[in-house]
């Protein structure tokens, strides 16, 4: 089977889709399929291509055994709501483009959460004759309009009519939380086409050690309790929070240190407020390569997976949460809705309200003082862990794209 995957974002960015969208196509691979991604040149979240890349016309090159072109984007560093919504549009038309100079598929899979590709997939599906793939992600415009990003007006109202568009004309349609798919449902989409596929992690390779005392030395830790933010510095987290955290904590547990590893949009911001606030406690990392994410989990004592407090958001799983389960990192997380159901039940983390500094500090203070605590969330995320392995989760999204195929072929061509 020949499969066709569009998405804005695949390696070497370490972003939860490309990871995913990487993952998938090479388990596919494996299994048999030939994959062809269509990406952009690699600049997410910083909007600079990464070292090593050149934008150019086209760029074919092969990862993992999977082939990938490469197509130019309009790309703005620290851009703000209509420049990135500009190159999400640049990508939509180079990437239709480009999917047409590739070998004829029997599948078009088209991944969000950058809700423009999935017009390129739909267009794309038409002009091969081909099934048409939504991968949801996130909930586009509802996500830019909680987090502020954008306000309701016209033109969320004429994007809410595309994308309801596009998911009537889904062949099928991939969500990653079953919140989704209810959401969905409600709205009048044939429930048959949704299959529910979560986020997971390569459980092999993300796995519990000894904390790294070379990093530890080279980020001055020792001696310091860890307490960590690992992922997207995005308007969606509210890492706001850490810093206040940290300035409650700062006279009074010295031996704190909050540690923020990743990059985004709010990233320039919070280290100038640490700046200003003289937040000695905070300590910046930016953006490391994913080979080098799993010491920064096994550095942590604690890890915090914190969004905004908005009703979509009860619907979403943070991907970061799956690897702090495979790590064995003691979780805290203001994060309710589908990611409590998960965790809840395995008794894997340390869930307080959204937006309570007090809540925050005092789960902190008792998890650091607790390493019997501690050791039990860790055993318990684990555990639970393995229900989230990705090959096994690519697996059921190529049964179903395999399946879908299977159907189209033994009915009439539209």
């Amino acid at each position: 089977m020949r499969i066709l995957l569009l998405t804005d974002n695949y390696p070497p960015e370490s972003s939860p889709p490309a990871l995913r969208c990487s993952m998938h196509a090479k388990r596919w691979v494996e299994r048999g399929c030939h994959v062809n991604i269509v990406t952009s040149f690699p600049n997410f979240p910083e909007g600079k291509v990464f070292g090593g890349y050149r934008q150019s016309l086209f760029k074919r090159e092969t990862l993992d055994t999977v082939d990938v072109l490469r197509v130019p984007t309009l790309i703005f560093a620290n851009s703000g709501t209509l420049l990135r919504i500009a190159d999400f549009l640049s990508y939509m038309v180079t990437s239709s483009i480009a999917s047409l100079f590739v070998k004829r598929p029997d599948v078009v899979v088209a991944t969000s959460p950058q809700f423009f590709t999935a017009v390129a997939g739909w267009f794309v599906s038409r002009v091969y004759r081909r099934p048409f793939v939504f991968e949801i992600r996130d909930l586009w415009p509802d996500s830019i309009v909680a987090v502020g990003a954008m306000k309701e007006g016209l033109a969320i109202r004429l994007v809410r009519r595309l994308e309801q568009y596009l998911y009537r004309k889904a062949d099928l349609i991939i969500t990653v939380t079953s919140a989704f798919r209810d959401i969905l449902i409600a709205r009048g989409i044939d429930g048959r086409k949704i299959a529910v596929v979560t986020n997971g992690i390569d459980t092999a390779q993300l796995t519990p050690g000894p904390a790294p005392a070379e990093l530890r030395r080279k980020l001055g830790l020792e001696g310091k309790s860890v307490v960590s933010y690992i992922g997207t510095v995005g308007m969606a987290h509210g890492l706001q929070l850490i810093l206040d955290a940290a300035e409650a904590v700062r006279e009074r547990l010295p031996e704190i240190q909050f540690v923020i590893v990743g990059s985004g949009a709010e990233l320039q911001e919070l280290r100038e407020q640490a700046d200003r606030r003289g937040l000695a406690n905070v300590t910046f990392v930016g953006r490391v390569a994913h080979a080098e994410v799993l010491e920064y989990w096994r550095l942590s004592d604690v890890t915090l997976v914190l969004l905004k407090d908005t009703p979509l958001f009860r619907t979403v799983i943070p991907s970061k949460v799956f690897e702090a389960m495979a790590t064995g990192t003691p979780i805290i997380t203001n994060v309710h809705g589908e990611l409590q159901t998960i965790l809840e039940p395995l008794d894997a983390a340390e869930i307080i309200p959204p937006d309570d500094l007090t809540a925050l500090v005092a789960a902190i203070e008792r998890l650091l003082h607790d390493p019997v605590r501690r050791q039990q969330l860790s055993a318990a995320a684990v555990r639970g862990a393995k229900r989230f392995d990705r090959t096994a989760l690519a697996d059921d999204v190529l049964k179903a794209l395999q399946r879908l195929v299977s159907r189209s072929q033994s009915s009439p061509g539209p």
